[in-house]
């Protein structure tokens, strides 16, 4: 793609704003409400956030994964704990979610310490996938290289002969994170790139807010 077309690739954003007078004390009562009203479009896939580690050398990684849960003020999603980013956590327990609504021209970058859930919560919510999401937790050893899709097949399919009617125990190496916020930004985009930004930071149990330029 030429270098001129991308630079002459962009739109206005005018659907909405952001005023610190309006901002409820708790970012979490925004949050739940930006949610609510981007589920309520009906759009695919409305829990896809980037999730954004670090090795303990520093070097970023990102990836697409799905929230499972806002709870007790905590993100939550589920994975393989011997995967890249289960690696990274546990070397760097620490990352940033990003929600990106295109629709209502909206993000929400959220950041703070990670730790993980208990093997009977990972147990909870492991029985209540599709057996054949179990079973694919089951038999793959995400992020390691393997040497054909044929050789994943089999291990999947010895494991739904093994499990198909009644699905497997969770794993002790799958489970969920929480990530436990201290800081949560809102962005509204705005007319000729003068966008809003909210940032609420955790100091001492209690949440300040301050405006950010854009």
């Amino acid at each position: 793609m030429e270098d001129t077309k991308l630079r002459k690739d962009r739109r206005e954003y005018v659907r909405g704003r952001l005023n610190k007078a309006d901002a409820p004390e708790n970012p979490m009562e925004m949050f739940d409400a930006w949610f609510a009203e981007w589920c309520e479009t009906g759009r695919g896939d409305a829990t896809a956030m980037t999730l954004a580690t670090a090795t303990k050398d520093g070097m970023p990684d990102a990836r697409i994964v799905l929230l499972k849960g806002v709870e007790s003020g905590r993100f939550v999603f589920y994975t393989n704990y011997n995967s890249a980013k289960g690696q990274q956590l546990d070397a760097n327990p620490r990352a940033t979610l990003l929600f990106f609504w295109s629709d209502h021209e909206r993000q929400v970058r959220v950041s703070g310490e990670v730790t993980r859930l208990t093997y009977d919560e990972n147990e909870k919510y492991f029985k209540e996938r599709p057996i054949g999401s179990q079973i694919g937790a089951l038999s793959s050893p995400q992020s390691a290289i393997i040497e054909n899709r044929e050789v994943l097949e089999e291990v999947v399919k010895a494991n739904t002969d093994q499990y198909g009617e009644t699905g497997p125990d969770c794993p002790l190496f799958w489970g969920g994170y929480a990530v436990i916020p201290s800081k949560i930004e809102f962005w509204q985009g705005r007319a000729s790139r003068l966008h809003d930004r909210l940032l609420y930071t955790l100091e001492e149990g209690v949440w300040t807010l301050n405006r950010l330029a854009p």
